[in-house]
């Protein structure tokens, strides 16, 4: 009844159960997390983008009045989309974790490891996911000091965090993705850049996307920074509407993240060579 399910370990023909698969996929996403009781303050250091963007572009752009943000306060529209732009700069820049491993000869070990490869990926992209909760802790009591009306129920509050790790998930395999390719520090950092702001511009995290013209609309419906703003701003905030509903947000998400986790499955061993 497995076989459906079952996942192709590296370099052999044996097939794995689910149970076999989700452990190696925890296994792999506890071992990164680990490294964060090295550099502990890579966490203090990404909390002060998102502090700027609320204190500073929050507070100035909160006078424009023709912003149509659903009846919101600019600052209460605004919060969901700096969480998720939090998130989706921790990691876009992770893949270059995986350039780090392959110079210093781990990924060589990792990749003749008896855990499949889709394990290895995706418990890769989930173990950003624990980054992207820090963040969300972060603006969640940012938020609260300045003001903006949360959803704090429990419910509301998983809902958040589902959503957030599965968007620093997506953003994680597609930085493991352009790694897989472009195989350089220098030239991974310059894809990272260049990714960021169209991703984050062609979203609807700091204006609606009623306010987008045609050509710009048609790319911000393919974003998935899109669905995950406006899953969050539903699940955040006080009012906050999902203009496409939940359900789609969703789906949208981990159909994404399913695409993105095996094409880098694929691509993985090519860093190496």
């Amino acid at each position: 009844m497995w076989s459906a399910l079952a996942v192709p370990l590296v370099g052999s023909d044996n097939r794995i159960g689910p149970v076999t698969f989700l452990r190696q996929t925890l296994a792999v996403a506890e071992a990164e997390l680990r490294k964060l009781r090295h550099d502990p303050m890579e966490l203090v250091t990404r909390a002060v983008q998102p502090m700027l963007w609320l204190l500073i572009f929050g507070h100035v752009f909160t006078r424009v009045r023709d912003i149509p943000t659903g009846g919101l306060r600019y600052l209460d529209f605004l919060a969901p989309g700096i969480l998720a732009q939090s998130v989706l700069f921790i990691a876009i820049f992770y893949g270059i974790s995986v350039i780090w491993e392959r110079d210093l000869g781990i990924l060589h070990k990792v990749l003749v490891s008896p855990a499949s490869r889709v394990a290895l990926v995706l418990g890769k992209a989930l173990s950003a996911g624990g980054r992207g909760l820090s963040q969300a802790a972060l603006v969640y009591g940012l938020a609260l000091l300045m003001g903006i009306d949360m959803r704090l129920g429990p419910g509301a509050v998983a809902g958040v965090g589902v959503f957030v790790v599965l968007g620093a998930a997506v953003f994680a395999s597609m930085s493991l993705a352009v790694a897989c390719l472009v195989k350089t520090r220098e030239r991974f950092m310059g894809m990272g850049q260049v990714m960021t702001m169209p991703l984050f511009f062609a979203s609807n995290a700091i204006y609606p996307v009623s306010l987008m013209p045609g050509w710009l609309k048609a790319i911000a419906a393919m974003n998935p920074l899109t669905y995950e703003v406006d899953a969050l701003r539903a699940l955040m905030i006080q009012g906050g509407q999902s203009l496409y509903g939940l359900g789609v947000d969703l789906a949208v998400s981990l159909g994404v993240l399913a695409v993105l986790v095996l094409l880098v499955a694929r691509l993985y061993p090519r860093i190496v060579i």
